[in-house]
Parts: C-alpha cells; structure tokens; sequence
C-alpha cells in the first residue's frame, strides 16, 4: 500500500486521511460508523468532516433510519476526493498507444481522434454564433481551458496568438502528436483561420503557442496538418 503522502498529496492532516481512506473502503458513512472503524472522538470527527466538505472533498449523502429517534447523517466522499487516490488511465492509455504505434497502427489512433473533434464540432461551433473575431478567439481559449489547457489569448504587435500552458493529454504525446494535430485541427476550423506554431511543450518549451491570422508566405506556416509528422 502506498504511503498516505504518496495518496493523498500534501496539506491533508493525518486524521483527514484517516477518514477519506475509511469512506473510500466504506462507501456511504454515518459519523457512528467511522468512530467504530478509527481512534476519532465522534466530536472530532464532525469537525473533521465540516473541514473536509469546506475543501470540497466530503459531502452529505442523504439519512439513514435505523429504528425510532433521530436519523443518521451519511457522508461520501466527492469526485475531487476520488481524484486524491491513485489514477493509471494515463499510463494505461499511453501504454496502448504505444502498442498501436509500434504494431504500425497510427491510423486507428488518427482515425479516434479525428472523430472525437469532428463529434464535438458541431456543438462547439453553438457557442461562437455571432461572436466577433476577438470574442470569437477568447471563446476558443475558453473552451479548450475547459478541458484542461489551461489556455489564454495573447496580444502583441506581430498579432494575436494562442497560447496553452498545461498539456492534459501529455500521456499520449508523449507517444504520438496524433492528439495535437486534431485538437488543432478542430481550433483551426472553429477560428476559421490558418495556426501557426511558435512553441512546443513536448520540444521542451513551456508552453505551446499558436499565432494566428493569414501568411504571406504558405511555406512559412507550420499548419496543423502538420504536427503529427514533427
């Protein structure tokens, strides 16, 4: 079993990881239920739980009757706290990638995740409907920060560029651009506009940036159908 710092990260004290490792084994838990599986005062544990549920990582579950008086208060665990505890999906997803890559396979890869863009496209596009282009731009920004990107729109002489500061799907890059070629292939086709590269996070860089806007010179733009070949 790993430590409890390896699970649950740092600013957790050790009687929070107590009760989030005794609700994750127990599921749904009344106060009773957690002082007969730990060393916690019911008073303190109450006070623990109202911490827990100011970070987010506790909640009310419902009631639970068990004869006459008053009924138990249930508490699980959030989503955010099921987060806390160890996550493989991305080894795993890389460690398929990698088979599919090495098995000469890179077309089921192109092929899912083309059709992942091309199913969120239509939806996307809803939320660009009569925005203008510097609207329309931090709308994208918005929405890829959504979904993990961490990204922003910055503005200088040379022109606007997109700018993403966190990879979510680093994993699978690692292996393959695949991911990226479609994600910008699908921003590309929300702006309407040709991107071009300036930095690139798997190159080593901080983050990647995209400037964005029509070239004068074709061969001095990096376009998206490109990435994957870099």
């Amino acid at each position: 079993m790993l430590p409890r710092e390896t699970v649950f990260g740092p600013g957790l004290g050790e009687s929070q990881r107590t009760i989030l490792e005794r609700l994750k084994r127990g599921g749904q838990s009344t106060i009773a239920d957690l002082e007969a599986s730990s060393d916690l005062a019911a008073e303190t544990l109450r006070d623990h739980l109202k911490a827990l549920a100011a970070k987010g990582l506790v909640e009310r579950a419902g009631l639970r009757r068990e004869g006459p008086g008053r009924p138990f208060v249930l508490y699980r665990l959030t989503d955010a706290a099921a987060e806390l505890f160890p996550q493989r999906e991305g080894e795993l997803l890389r460690e398929l990638a990698t088979f599919l890559v090495d098995s000469g396979r890179d077309d089921v890869l192109a092929d899912f995740f083309a059709a992942r863009a091309e199913g969120r496209k239509a939806r996307l596009h809803e939320r660009l409907v009569g925005l203008g282009e510097s609207e329309r731009l931090e709308e994208v920004a918005r929405i890829l920060s959504e979904e993990g990107f961490l990204a922003e729109v910055q503005v200088s002489q040379r022109g606007p560029s997109l700018r993403l500061c966190h990879c979510p799907l680093r994993e699978l890059v690692a292996v393959s651009h695949l991911p990226c070629q479609a994600e910008m292939n699908l921003v590309n086709d929300l702006l309407g506009r040709t991107l071009r590269r300036e930095s690139f996070m798997p190159d080593g860089d901080s983050c990647c940036t995209y400037s964005i806007g029509e070239t004068d010179d074709p061969s001095d733009a990096l376009e998206v159908s490109n990435l994957a070949s870099h």
